[in-house]
C-alpha cells in the first residue's frame, strides 16, 4: 500500500514534517499538505506537480474537517502537542480514519490515553501518539528486548546523542511541558509518574562502542516513561541522556538543526542503548543511526502502512509496541537504522 492514499500531514512545513512528507512521497503516498500558514504549505508545495494544500486551525474544526476530507490517515507533526493533539484526534475520529503523531511531550501523552483510551477502542479507531525518536522507538526497543517474557523489574533507555541542536518547536514544547508540572522534574517509578524538586544525578553509563562509557544525566526523562508502561508490566523505567546532548539542548543559542546531506538530515548521530532486566537477567538492544528528527520520519509513516494493511494487534489509544510487531517493525526500518540485540 502507498500508492495513491492521501496521507494528511498536519505541521507539514515544520523540520519533523518536511521529513515525513518527503517519506510519504518516496513510498508512494499522496501526502495532504495541513497547517495554519497557507503561505508556507504553497512554500513547500512548490517543487510538487501536484500540491494538495488545505490550510487549517486547531482552533477551527471545520477546516480540520476538511484537510481530513479523502485522507486515510493523519500525521500530527505540529506541536506543541498538548494544543494541537486533541483537536486534530477529534477530527480523526469524525473522520475514521487513524491518527498517528510525533509528540514527545510527556504530558501530552498522558493526555491522549487518559482522554481517548475507551472513546477510540468504542469507536474502533487507532491513534498512535509519540510515534517517533522519543517515546516510539524506545518502546519497540523495550518491547523487541523483554522477548518472551511478560514483564521485568526494570528498563532503562539510555540516548547517546553526541549532539542536539533543538529546533525551535522542540523548545516551545519544552516550555509548555516545564510549565504544566510547575518546574518539577519526573521520573517513573514504582509503576507511577513522580514529579521532584531537585537535580537529576550525572552518572555514567557504558554504551556500546563506539561510545563508550560516557557522563550522562540520569532520570532525563523523555515520553518513553508512557509509552512502555502503557502496555508492559515494568514497574521502574529511566531514560538517560548524554551531557554533551543535554547541555546543547538547555543552552539558549545551540542553533537549529542544519541540513548535512542530501536528504536534509543534520549531522547529529544517535546510539539508544536499552537494557531490559528481570531478577538476574539481563536482556539489550542497541539501535544507530543518523538525526533523531529524520529518522521520525520512517518510524510515523511504517506505522501509517501497517495501519493501513491491517498488521496490527489492538486497536484504541496504543504505543507502537504494543501495536505493532516489534521486531519486524525494527527491521523493517533497516534503511535508517542498524539494529542489535543481545
Amino acid at each position: 500500500m502507498g500508492t495513491g492514499h492521501a496521507v494528511a500531514v498536519f505541521g507539514a512545513y515544520g523540520h519533523t514534517g518536511r521529513f515525513v512528507v518527503a517519506e510519504l512521497r518516496e513510498r508512494g503516498f499522496a501526502p495532504v499538505l495541513s497547517g495554519r500558514d497557507a503561505d508556507r504549505l504553497r512554500a513547500l508545495a512548490a517543487a510538487d506537480s501536484r500540491p494538495d494544500i488545505r490550510p487549517a486551525s486547531v482552533d477551527d474544526a471545520a477546516s480540520l474537517d476538511r484537510a481530513l476530507a479523502g485522507a486515510a490517515a493523519v500525521i500530527n507533526c505540529a506541536g506543541p502537542f498538548t494544543t494541537t493533539a486533541a483537536p486534530l484526534i477529534e477530527a480523526a475520529l469524525r473522520a475514521g480514519i487513524p491518527y498517528v503523531d510525533v509528540a514527545a511531550e510527556i504530558e501530552a501523552n498522558v493526555d491522549t490515553f487518559a482522554h481517548y483510551t475507551d472513546r477510540a477502542r468504542a469507536a474502533g479507531a487507532v491513534v498512535v501518539p509519540a510515534m517517533a525518536f522519543y517515546g516510539g522507538l524506545g518502546d519497540l526497543l523495550v518491547t523487541a528486548a523483554m522477548g518472551d517474557w511478560t514483564s521485568a523489574d526494570e528498563a532503562h533507555i539510555a540516548y547517546g546523542l553526541n549532539s542536539w541542536h533543538p529546533t525551535a518547536g522542540t523548545r516551545a514544547a519544552g516550555r509548555i511541558s516545564r510549565a504544566r508540572r510547575g518546574g518539577r522534574r519526573v521520573r517513573y517509578t514504582n509503576g507511577r509518574l513522580e514529579y521532584r524538586d531537585d537535580d537529576p544525578p550525572v552518572l555514567e553509563w557504558a554504551f556500546p562502542d563506539p561510545l563508550g562509557t560516557r557522563a550522562v544525566i540520569g532520570e532525563f526523562t523523555m515520553a518513553d516513561v508512557v509509552t512502555v508502561p502503557s502496555h508492559l508490566r515494568i514497574p521502574e523505567v529511566r531514560t538517560y541522556m548524554t551531557l554533551e546532548a543535554a547541555r546543547d539542548l538547555s543552552a539558549p543559542d545551540t542553533p537549529a538543526p542544519a541540513a548535512a546531506d542530501e536528504r536534509g538530515r543534520s549531522a547529529q548521530t544517535f546510539l539508544v542503548d536499552v537494557v531490559v532486566r528481570s531478577g538476574g537477567e539481563e536482556r539489550r538492544a542497541v539501535a544507530r543511526g543518523q538525526d533523531i528528527y529524520a529518522v521520525s520520519a520512517p518510524l510515523a509513516v511504517e506505522a501509517v502502512h501497517r495501519i493501513l494493511t491491517g498488521r496490527t494487534r489492538t486497536v484504541g489509544v496504543a504505543s507502537a509496541g504494543e501495536l505493532f510487531d516489534a521486531p519486524d517493525f525494527l527491521r523493517a526500518l533497516s534503511a535508517h537504522l542498524s539494529l542489535a540485540t543481545r
